[in-house]
């Protein structure tokens, strides 16, 4: 029962992007398929959410390098078995930019990507099945890095100065750029 949700929010979801398309298709088989889906050690992977996480204005977004994987992601993470997926992007953009004050423009999904994180020490590789929010900061804070992240960065709606050309963040920067 505690799939059921995501299930409805996943159906509703639309996207002009192809590959979004078959994620969709290819999530809610997962989902249907484990019961265990939101929990981190399901072999072969997990359900996962994360933030394309605005400043208070709207005129920037913030993005991390990954520590471990050494790339520029959005935050997030894990859902450690919480089945509500907003809640655990929300939580994640609070502890990944030391910003409290954060809320959902939509409890709507985002983007929504499938990744393989590869083989380290603690894991075999595995996918994460990502949901995606769009987040705003309600108030000007500074961003405080964890140990999750090499650094934290704003960037603008200008695509020449995106630090990453890893396809699902430049979709989800061609959706915010294009955003009204």
């Amino acid at each position: 029962m505690k799939r059921k949700p995501l299930t409805v929010l996943l159906q509703a979801y639309v996207s002009s992007f192809p590959e979004e398309q078959e994620y969709k298709s290819r999530m809610l088989e997962f989902i249907e398929a484990h019961e265990d889906c939101f929990e981190r050690a399901l072999q072969p992977g997990h359900m996962t959410a994360s933030g394309w996480l605005l400043n208070h204005h709207g005129s920037k977004a913030l993005l991390m390098h990954h520590a471990k994987l050494g790339r520029w992601l959005q935050l997030g993470g894990h859902a450690d078995g919480n089945p509500n997926l907003l809640e655990v992007a929300l939580k994640e953009a609070r502890e990944e930019s030391g910003i409290e004050d954060i809320r959902a423009l939509s409890p709507a999904i985002f983007d929504i990507d499938i990744h393989l994180i590869p083989e380290n020490p603690k894991e075999k590789a595995h996918y994460h099945y990502d949901v995606r929010f769009l987040l705003q900061v309600e108030t000007s804070k500074a961003i405080q890095k964890n140990h999750e992240s090499k650094e934290l960065r704003w960037v603008g709606k200008e695509q020449n100065l995106l630090p990453t050309s890893e396809p699902s963040i430049v979709r989800m920067f061609t959706k915010w750029a294009q955003h009204k």
